[in-house]
């Protein structure tokens, strides 16, 4: 038997099956921090929830519904702080925030990136839902990159939508390679790139024309 870690209690009175629920979906995220995806099943959340198994699925039939849920709640609980960076300091510093948590725990990361290979395979019932979060994130930072070239904050020269997918291929792409790669420092990485991305998008876009043939 594992020891059980203790789990946050909820801040205001709950009646007890809300609050069942949630000591249920803080238990996922507990179990998240410290096993892979495919480690974690009904059984080790029930232990550290404290709560029979059948009390679990009786509050969560579906397994991928509870798993959704804990990452709704976690991700909530990351992004609440560092929302108000994209409002008073643009977009990339907001990722940068997120980085920077990232980097304090990582486990949220290496999470959704397992949840990333369930959102591509076809069929699977939750990639629609998985890949309605992801293009939601994408229209989060398009929006705030646009938002960035009306205020002034990014130059005029940089075309939001081709800015959203380079912005978000660094910052997930320096991510990926930062848990394969623990010694690499992931915000010094993602400082580097946003300078020499900003600086291209400080200059007019030109067509890329690949000559395959020399």
């Amino acid at each position: 038997m594992t020891d059980v870690p203790s789990l946050p209690r909820p801040a205001s009175p709950l009646d007890e099956d809300t609050e069942l629920r949630v000591r249920v979906v803080e238990a996922v995220i507990v179990a998240f921090r410290s096993r892979a995806f495919h480690e974690t099943d009904v059984d080790v959340v029930s232990e550290l929830a404290g709560v029979p198994v059948e009390t679990v699925r009786g509050l969560f039939p579906s397994w991928n519904g509870l798993v959704m849920a804990a990452v709704d709640r976690w991700n909530a609980e990351r992004m609440r702080p560092v929302i108000p960076l994209m409002h008073a300091h643009g977009t990339v510093r907001f990722l940068r925030g997120i980085v920077e948590r990232n980097v304090h725990d990582p486990s949220l990361m290496r999470l959704l990136t397992s949840l990333l290979n369930v959102a591509a395979t076809p069929g699977h019932p939750m990639a629609p839902t998985l890949q309605h979060e992801w293009r939601k994130f994408h229209a989060l930072i398009l929006g705030g990159l646009t938002v960035d070239v009306e205020v002034g904050r990014e130059p005029e020269t940089m075309d939001p939508v081709r800015g959203a997918e380079q912005l978000i291929a660094l910052y997930e792409g320096l991510q990926m390679q930062s848990m394969v790669r623990p010694e690499m420092d992931l915000l010094a990485s993602y400082d580097r790139g946003v300078t020499r991305l900003r600086a291209g998008w400080s200059q007019d876009y030109v067509e890329q024309i690949w000559d395959l043939d020399s």
